[in-house]
């Protein structure tokens, strides 16, 4: 890698743009402000190679702090040195920086750049100062020690460097008294020489000084350190206050013996406010003016540092933000976040209110000690919410938004702040969750089922190549003969601690998370390769297989192909096979998949609705639909009582069954528990049913048994408990 030839860094990868721009731009800033020892066209590549070394500060994925500390320095290598250049390059920087950086996580580095150029600019401006502080003070020293020996020669020599220094100088004794001061101190402190000399260096004591500060003047005093440098604030004779830097250092007689010491001091106010501008921006969002994420935390740990501190956050995100964005724009989004940033910040006056990102702010609420700290943040919760909730006159729109809170205490969760603010997060989600526009409190049990889920979303995909998931079968039993004639594919997770997850558990989550494509695929080739088995382990068995189908396989492309691929490779038949949707998903399927459930039937595929009647299904729709088979909620045979059905759901059914018959559709009711429910059932003209009155779902070999009975007379006959939901629900 080739590297920068002014300050040795490696340069960026070829292509990034603007730099000869921005060098042309950073020169025109310059000129006039600082005297350069060079040509126009090579300061122009001197600040070009500059550049370079902060686009790749910029836009590297983790800053390296040292490529804008050598940039600052190599400004005051060329003698860049006027504050207001640094002040006009960073101003040029900023925006050209700015204009080259394309995510978030870039434009907040931009501030961090600036603020590392400016500190490898002051640290260099301050060695340099240093340096020459080092070289007139032995000038001084020696023009002093020697005016001891020749007084007549050197004296007139003295005078006219400590008269003529730019820096403020003096001289002291070792008790601290000032003995003389030059003209440049006096100009600096806004006093005559005579009201200076005889002060007590201890007289000119701050607030913001280092209380080690005068401790290391007495050390330097009483001989025991040469020198001593510091930054100090410092009050002028008019109430003012300036910073300066100072170099305070101890001349030794011939034997050692202290003899006074010199005091030299250089005005960095302008420097120092600079310095205060660039922290801040660094801490702050630009948008609303409040404290960022990096102050947030800070703080945050501050408090957190102190064990018995009871402390909250309360973490806002408005409600629909992205819809403002998209239709009115993003200048008015930004005027609404402003309102808003305002809004808060009056409303929550008593706390720490930052902006982490986005739409999104937080407020970190520190127990006042009136009340109890949970009252407060609920009030603060409320407040913030009423706040947002009242419309908001922006231009010539009137905009009305709502937002949702979390809250969480430290009690809650632990003293970590990664931990806290990740469970104000998981509040905060809780309540868009629920129903947005409201305050949602921190729950341990939830955050740990919560937990628990996202633990088994993120063990899933590995877990079907561990084979952890196991097939297991419901029979489906012609009512008329009570005989077997088909199975339906039921899906479980066996943990490695032994425990067994129904679908319930974790079918959402692979819906979620896409999963539910290949756990499908899998189930389905699982069940007619093993429905091949039964056929040549029973010769001549009626059997069909039904397998669950899911809303997201549906819509994947390629979905028909996978199927006829299966069918092709285990080499079961298309018709024996049945494939399930619920009433809900199967209503909502348009276009490309209400296309794929026609290629499915087509190729000779049984289609069935499963759990029909929960849904608002609409029934002229239905004829239309490549529909083969309805499987009747289990709610239409167990009824909605403990007694069991009522008048109600025997009417229901029969008209179900009715219209079923009509479109030449037959019917399959779920969840057959009693003999009086089968009764019911066969009298109503139903095809076929599942339930625990004929056999709960189990393994192939079991079901290899119960295809060998002959039928009616041959079940046991009791009812079993009503565990159908999880028995067939979804691809499980």
């Amino acid at each position: 890698m080739s590297t920068n030839s002014w300050t040795g860094l490696p340069l960026p990868a070829a292509g990034l743009p603007g730099t000869g721009q921005v060098a042309d731009a950073w020169m025109d800033a310059l000129l006039g402000t600082s005297y350069v020892a060079m040509r126009r066209d090579d300061l122009r590549d001197y600040l070009a190679d500059l550049a370079d070394d902060l686009f790749v500060a910029v836009t590297e994925w983790d800053l390296n702090r040292s490529i804008p500390l050598g940039v600052g320095a190599a400004m005051v290598a060329a003698h860049v040195t006027d504050p207001i250049a640094l002040e006009l390059s960073l101003l040029v920087l900023g925006r050209e920086l700015g204009r080259a950086v394309s995510t978030p996580a870039q434009a907040a580095r931009v501030a961090a750049v600036q603020a590392a150029l400016s500190a490898g600019y002051a640290e260099a401006l301050q060695a340099n100062t240093r340096t020459e502080q080092q070289r007139m003070g032995s000038a001084a020293f020696a023009a002093r020690v020697s005016a001891e020996h020749a007084r007549w020669t050197s004296e007139a020599r003295f005078q006219a460097v400590f008269d003529g220094a730019p820096i403020g100088v003096s001289v002291i004794d070792t008790t601290g008294s000032i003995l003389e001061v030059n003209p440049a101190l006096s100009r600096l402190l806004g006093y005559r020489a005579d009201e200076l000399v005889q002060r007590s260096v201890f007289s000119f004591g701050h607030p913001d000084d280092d209380p080690n500060l005068w401790v290391e003047i007495k050390d330097v005093l009483a001989g025991s350190r040469d020198c001593v440098r510091t930054a100090k604030c410092m009050y002028r004779r008019n109430g003012s206050s300036i910073w300066t830097d100072v170099v305070l250092s101890l001349v030794r007689d011939a034997d050692g013996t202290p003899r006074f010491a010199v005091g030299m001091f250089e005005d960095t106010t302008e420097r120092h406010r600079l310095q205060d501008r660039l922290r801040h921006q660094a801490h702050h969002d630009p948008l609303t003016g409040l404290p960022n994420r990096t102050l947030f935390f800070e703080r945050l740990d501050a408090v957190l540092a102190e064990p018995d501190r009871e402390v909250g956050v309360c973490y806002l995100d408005l409600d629909g933000f992205k819809a403002v964005n998209d239709t009115l724009g993003h200048d008015i989004g930004d005027e609404l976040l402003e309102a808003v940033a305002d809004r808060l910040a009056t409303e929550v006056d008593r706390h720490l209110l930052a902006r982490m990102g986005g739409d999104e702010f937080v407020v970190l609420v520190e127990h006042s000690g009136e009340g109890s700290l949970g009252t407060e943040l609920v009030r603060c919760a409320q407040a913030a919410l009423s706040a947002v909730r009242r419309p908001f006159p922006l231009a010539s729109h009137s905009i009305v938004v709502s937002a949702s809170a979390g809250v969480v205490q430290r009690s809650d969760v632990g003293a970590g702040a990664a931990e806290l603010m990740k469970a104000a997060d998981t509040t905060l989600y809780w309540a868009k969750k629920d129903g947005r526009n409201r305050l949602a409190m921190f729950d341990a049990d939830r955050h740990h089922r919560d937990v628990g889920r996202f633990a088994l979303s993120a063990r899933m995909p590995d877990a079907l190549s561990r084979g952890e998931f196991a097939v297991v079968y419901q029979p489906l039993v012609r009512l008329s003969d009570e005989r077997v004639v088909g199975v339906e594919a039921l899906v479980r997770w066996d943990l490695p601690s032994g425990e067994r997850l129904g679908p319930d558990r974790f079918i959402p989550l692979a819906e979620e998370t896409g999963l539910i494509v290949e756990l499908g695929r899998w189930v389905l080739a699982q069940t007619c390769r093993q429905a091949a088995q039964w056929r040549r382990e029973v010769p001549g068995a009626e059997l069909f297989v039904s397998v669950n189908l899911a809303a997201r396989q549906v819509r994947e492309p390629g979905m028909v192909a996978d199927v006829a691929a299966v069918l092709a490779d285990t080499g079961w038949p298309a018709h024996a096979l049945q494939m399930e949707l619920t009433e809900s998903d199967l209503m909502g399927t348009t276009g490309e998949s209400l296309d794929a459930l026609h290629e499915l039937a087509e190729l000779g595929v049984q289609i069935a609705i499963d759990d029909f009647g929960t849904g608002y299904s609409n029934l002229a729709y239905l004829r239309h639909l490549p529909v083969h088979a309805l499987k009747l909620a289990g709610r239409f045979v167990t009824g909605s009582h403990e007694a069991g059905t009522d008048e109600v759901d025997v009417e229901v059914s029969m008209l179900l069954i009715r219209l079923a018959h009509a479109l030449s559709l037959s019917v399959t009711a779920e969840s057959v528990e009693t003999a009086s429910q089968l009764e019911q059932l066969r009298e109503l003209g139903c095809d076929l049913g599942q339930g625990w009155y004929f056999s709960p779902a189990v393994d192939a070999a079991s079901v290899t048994e119960l295809l060998l009975r002959p039928g009616r007379s041959t079940w046991p006959h009791r009812p079993g408990p009503r565990f159908w939901s999880n028995d067939t629900r979804g691809v499980g």
